[in-house]
């Protein structure tokens, strides 16, 4: 009869989740990942208005255009923690929160395509850095809250997908603007900030509407779903309450189940950050021009989504994260050797590094999502999730800053300096996610002795076995 009994409930179970799931997914992953296709439509905008006359336009100096790069991070990196902090304060509901931010990033954005000067310009693009670091973090760490770590891979991939997008259709964009050119008296490298930027606008709005409350507050699910999904967090990752008075910074900000998933992040951005400064070249050595160019360009970023995709899928069935990573790191070093390769000898056909950008796109953004997913599986704790998701997503994408200085202008188009460093990078990756797993290892090691002497505890908000 007990048995009876349990198999029962668990069939319940089970129709409750195949009830709310697509549900929670339909009212989280769109409209927050639309916030990560502004971050990448932002910040690959200025490449395109550089094209377009840019640095002629505003009389910026030789380093001018490196400076807007590096000056946009300084408060990408020092905001995104505080931000999350703030969204996670019991009177802000994360779409008001969110929504303004998006709100004046679009403003901001659209004034870059109106402003007289050089100064003006650095100006808007530091401003921009503040308010552009509250939304990736913020919205990865929503998507933390709703997941249990099983789900959490395929959705962080879903996530991360909606970022991939944005290099697929920002050049396209700007290649369409670029004709606006002279309209009302304006350059066309103006038109790509201000429609881009009046684009933001328009999504924040959606912001406002769409973007759920955290779990016990949310509206999107009835109240016996909302009392299922928050029994199953609880039991999957403890009690996720943030007690701010409770909280001890200094072991919360120097955990290295943080630090090292962040350290991951940065080496396989470094790929992804990289690829857009040789993608034009390898296209134009294929006899691609202009449209035909952009189009080919498409697949490149196709492959990713769908490896990321298929990769978090298949971690989520069986519960391994460290082993996927570690596929994406040979994968996106097979890239980064074809390069080197090519960059010492000139002997590699434009075909063979064309297919390379394949391998460096699947294995980079592999590695993305389940980084990420890897590193809220193991940590218990509002607060910990609002600092984790805000360095990987914050000091994490600093490998842009790195992949704009050393891609040299006039190393092009074998850029050994740039190659060498993708590579290096890429397996420093690989090291650090072995000892990351070795760290890990050793953690759930000493737990089990504990547990067989019978000193240790069941799984709780303090003591419990980490994921690999």
């Amino acid at each position: 009869m007990s048995a009876k009994t349990s198999s029962e409930e668990t069939g319940e179970e089970t129709a409750h989740v195949s009830n709310y799931l697509p549900k929670l997914d339909l009212s989280l992953i769109p409209i927050l990942g639309c916030t990560y296709t502004i971050l990448f439509l932002d910040r690959t905008n200025i490449a395109n208005a550089r094209i377009e006359g840019l640095e002629k336009g505003l009389h910026m100096p030789a380093n001018g255009y490196a400076t807007c790069l590096w000056i946009f991070f300084i408060p990408f990196v020092l905001i995104e923690i505080p931000s999350n902090m703030i969204m996670s304060l019991p009177r802000i509901r994360p779409n008001v929160f969110l929504g303004i931010n998006m709100i004046i990033l679009g403003i901001i954005s659209t004034c870059q395509g109106l402003t007289k000067s050089y100064g003006g310009l650095l100006a808007l693009r530091f401003l921009m850095g503040i308010f552009e670091a509250t939304l990736p973090a913020g919205a990865a760490y929503l998507i933390s809250e709703y997941y249990t770590r099983k789900e959490a891979p395929l959705r962080f991939a879903m996530f991360f997908t909606f970022g991939i997008l944005g290099p697929c259709i920002s050049g396209l964009l700007a290649y369409g603007i670029r004709n606006m050119n002279g309209i009302q008296g304006k350059e066309g490298w103006r038109w790509i900030f201000i429609l881009e930027g009046i684009f933001t606008i328009a999504i924040s709005f959606l912001v406002f509407f769409l973007v759920p409350d955290f779990p016990e507050r949310t509206k999107v699910l009835s109240g016996a779903e909302k009392a299922h999904l928050l029994e199953k967090l609880r039991r999957d990752k403890g009690d996720q309450k943030l007690s701010i008075r409770s909280v001890n910074w200094v072991k919360t900000l120097g955990d290295y189940k943080i630090w090292f998933p962040t350290l991951m992040f940065f080496c396989c951005d470094m790929t992804a950050a990289s690829m857009s400064a040789f993608i034009p070249t390898i296209l134009t050595e294929l006899g691609w021009k202009a449209a035909r160019a952009q189009y080919m360009s498409i697949p490149i970023w196709l492959t990713g989504i769908v490896a990321q995709l298929f990769s978090c899928w298949v971690s989520g069935k069986v519960g391994w994260r460290f082993p996927f990573v570690l596929m994406g790191i040979m994968i996106a070093m097979v890239g980064w050797i074809i390069q080197i390769v090519y960059s010492e000898t000139h002997a590699v056909s434009p075909g063979v590094r064309y297919f390379s950008l394949f391998a460096m796109s699947g294995g980079s953004f592999i590695q993305m999502a389940m980084t990420t997913s890897w590193m809220t599986n193991n940590l218990r704790g509002r607060a910990s999730v609002a600092v984790g998701t805000a360095m990987i997503l914050g000091l994490g994408n600093c490998a842009n800053f790195v992949a704009s200085n050393v891609f040299i202008k006039k190393e092009a188009p074998y850029y050994p300096t740039g190659f060498r460093t993708g590579l290096g990078l890429t397996m420093a990756g690989a090291v650090v996610c072995m000892t990351f797993v070795g760290l890990l290892w050793m953690h759930n090691k000493k737990l089990d002795k504990k547990r067989r002497d019978g000193t240790g505890r069941v799984d709780d908000q303090v003591e419990y076995r980490y994921q690999y």
